[in-house]
């Protein structure tokens, strides 16, 4: 296997000759996948033919199990060809929306998982850790060449096409289409997997050899080296959970019957956190027992009721169900007191507030299932503001500080419940009201002005297809056709969108777009044409200012127009009797048109002086590489965050670069068509930009994404990706 990539690539001789494309490494790979199949069936072949060899599966010789690989092992060719075909769609389309569950597991989502959902999320899992294993020292060498393949300046792992998910994913699709038994198939992915890792293992450190010799420079990593307790890093914040996770342990011992067992589903219900009781209204919780205990134990005899036994026997199950909330409520805020986006003095509040919340906890288990709790919302509140500030020194900061001392002071040595909450949420409200008011205000005004530009700038668009089918086939000068589908198609659409009676040519302005062209055509020779345009020309000069002054076009573009455009017209009424008018118009006609912008479909949003005042409005031409972040100024490597534009959520924090500094802003607002976006710092100011704009911001690392979800769910998320993680240690 040593050189196949490079026999494949034709480079094995000189690997410098070319310069390898993302598409080049991509193909290269996909032709080693049913190589990699082919490993992955002998290695289960040899295993479930000495199962108890050094190296070998136990329980690959049971009957179903060795009957499926022999299956899968005659049908070779198509299971390959299988591999190859799901690998190839998961890699260049990303595989849509069949991410696994793993992959988006959520504390909130637990009690909507069904059975063969909590099964596929954990066998899956437990495969993908079998292949991250094997490749842990071998990617993050080609996640660096790939990012640079890709256009990034920093490593970006996921958004490698060839990250160790598509291939898992793709071996779980193999597997469901000639594997037909479920439980067998649950047998075999964990250790196919593990196979499929060593394999893949040697790919990836030879495309990265590859890749290097052909000089393809490594990007640089986030932040530069990879720090714990990120948040959004995607990373377990917090190092306790793996140390002290029993919670899953618990849990079984709870659900095998260690409980008291007069009435152990009311006292469960009663006293578990509901972030397990949902799992039991919802009947899943035997489900998910059933895959972390492998060899489930006959249930205990159940003794004859004592009714001397002391009250303590008959309150085991509470206290455990009291101990369970406990650990997940401290387990929560150990993941946010570890949150790097969390300034230390909010965090050192946060901690005041523990013991209220866990109290709450232990005698409300809505606290767990429902996000509307006023406890949760209360949470959810002050996190999400605290994200408003970058240091403690911006604006702002100290009288939001104020808010939360006041509000951790009410809840220091007394009972609370939902309503003292509630009060509390009142409380802010009242204290945030006015300064929010007047923000909302200025974001609604912004918003309304980027709706316009948008609305007119669509509209535009379909005006321009318009203008340019009226320009075929006609010799017209290139300046001209482009001011027409460019600054003209906005003039009219802009016409269109101000008239209140729906007309869709108010001021006469598209119906000109005929005479204009005319009377530039380099063909035209009808009797009387002279004539004719000597009429024509002082309307059409004035509509065409009257048209400009509307949107407010650049004064020295309106002057260069103009002068360009009565260079022809004074030629073509003087109908080349006039030798030097003719080669100032000939030499206009010839040159390289300046009016391109806003011709074409892709061309750069435009936005009137007005629009772009209020809504802080970044222009593309104001954007240059050298004012590009430094790897130190951007978060932990494995950051979070949306491809490109189009896939980033309103609610989002980033911090943008703007004028040479940081400011921390929140996306408010993003057009129906995904066109605009506008960002919206605490203290009101509005920073808005076209969708390519903030692409190219991103790829220069201008804007870092610091939260994408609420604070207290992504701990929360964090506390149920380490149970599941816990679960799969334990388990054989």
């Amino acid at each position: 296997m040593a050189n196949l990539l490079k026999l494949r690539l034709g480079v094995s001789d000189d690997p410098t000759a070319l310069q390898l494309s993302l598409n080049d490494c991509l193909e290269a790979m996909l032709q080693q996948a049913e190589m990699l199949m082919t490993g992955v069936l002998d290695g289960l072949m040899a295993a479930a033919a000495s199962p108890k060899a050094r190296g070998g599966v136990p329980g690959l010789d049971q009957p179903g199990r060795k009957q499926a690989i022999a299956a899968l092992a005659e049908h070779r060719k198509a299971v390959c060809a299988s591999y190859r075909s799901e690998l190839t769609r998961i890699v260049f389309e990303g595989g849509g929306k069949e991410q696994t569950h793993t992959e988006l597991l959520r504390f909130e989502d637990l009690r909507l998982f069904e059975e063969d959902q909590l099964d596929l999320s954990i066998e899956v899992a437990r495969a993908q850790q079998e292949v991250s294993l094997a490749v842990d020292d071998a990617l993050p060498p080609l996640d660096a060449l790939i990012s640079t393949l890709l256009g990034w300046r920093t490593i970006q792992p996921g958004l490698n096409p060839l990250r160790p998910e598509s291939f898992v994913r793709a071996l779980q699709s193999c597997l469901a289409e000639h594997v037909p038994d479920a439980t067998v198939r649950e047998a075999l992915i964990v250790p196919a997997a593990g196979l499929l890792g060593t394999n893949l293992r040697k790919l990836y450190r030879e495309l990265s050899d590859l890749l290097r010799s052909c000089g393809v420079e490594p990007a640089v990593p986030l932040g530069g080296r990879v720090h714990k307790g990120g948040g959004a890093s995607g990373v377990p914040v917090a190092d306790s959970v793996s140390k002290t996770l029993l919670t899953l342990d618990r849990l079984r011992k709870l659900l095998a019957g260690d409980f008291d067992p007069q009435s152990p589903r009311k006292e469960f219900l009663h006293t578990v956190p509901a972030s397990m009781a949902m799992l039991q209204e919802m009947n899943q919780v035997d489900a998910l027992v059933h895959k972390l205990e492998q060899r489930p134990r006959p249930p205990a005899p159940t003794p004859a009721p004592d009714m001397l036994a002391p009250a303590a026997a008959h309150e085991a199950a509470p206290r455990l169900g009291l101990q369970l909330g406990e650990e997940v409520v401290r387990l929560m805020f150990d993941n946010l007191a570890q949150d790097q986006r969390l300034l230390p003095e909010f965090k050192r509040h946060l901690r005041a507030i523990e013991p209220a919340v866990l109290a709450l906890a232990q005698q409300d288990s809505r606290f767990f299932s429902d996000r509307t709790h006023p406890a949760r919302q209360f949470l959810d509140r002050i996190t999400q503001r605290s994200l408003a500030f970058a240091s403690d020194r911006d604006a702002g900061y100290r009288r939001f500080m104020t808010t939360v001392e006041v509000a951790v002071h009410r809840l220091e040595g007394k009972a609370v419940d939902a309503d003292t909450f509630g009060e509390l949420m009142d409380q802010l409200h009242e204290s945030w009201v006015d300064h929010d008011q007047e923000v909302r205000q200025r974001r609604e005004d912004a918003a309304r002005a980027l709706l316009h530009a948008e609305q007119r700038n669509l509209l535009a668009q379909k005006l321009a297809a318009e203008f340019g089918q009226a320009l075929e086939g006609l010799e017209v000068a290139d300046f001209v056709g482009d001011f027409l589908k460019g600054s003209w198609a906005q003039v009219v659409a802009e016409a269109q969108l101000s008239c209140a009676d729906g007309s869709d040519d108010p001021y006469g302005y598209r119906a000109m777009v005929e005479d204009m062209i005319w009377s530039v055509q380099k063909s035209t020779a009808t009797r009387g044409r002279a004539r004719r345009l000597v009429q024509m020309i002082p309307g059409l000069l004035t509509k065409l200012r009257e048209g400009l002054d509307r949107i407010e076009y650049p004064p020295e573009l309106t002057a260069r127009f103009f002068n360009n455009l009565i260079t022809i017209h004074r030629a073509a009424v003087l109908e080349g009797r006039d030798a030097v008018s003719k080669a100032a118009a000939d030499a206009v006609e010839a040159q390289e048109s300046t009016f391109s912008e806003g011709a074409e479909e892709d061309s750069p949003l435009w936005l009137d002086s007005r629009e772009a005042a209020e809504s802080g409005f970044v222009e593309e031409e104001e954007l240059s590489a050298e004012n590009a972040a430094s790897p130190e100024a951007m978060v932990a490597e494995g950051a979070p965050g949306p491809a490109s534009a189009g896939d980033m959520r309103t609610g989002t924090w980033v911090e943008l670069m703007v004028k040479g500094e940081w400011v921390r802003a929140q996306l408010t607002w993003a057009s129906p068509h995904a066109t605009l976006f506008m960002f919206t710092s605490l203290s009101g100011s509005a920073h808005s930009m076209s969708r390519r704009t903030l692409d190219r911001l991103r790829a220069q690392g201008r804007i870092k994404v610091v939260a994408e979800r609420n604070v207290v769910d992504e701990a929360l998320d964090q506390v149920a990706k380490a149970a599941l993680k816990n679960s799969l240690d334990g388990t054989e």
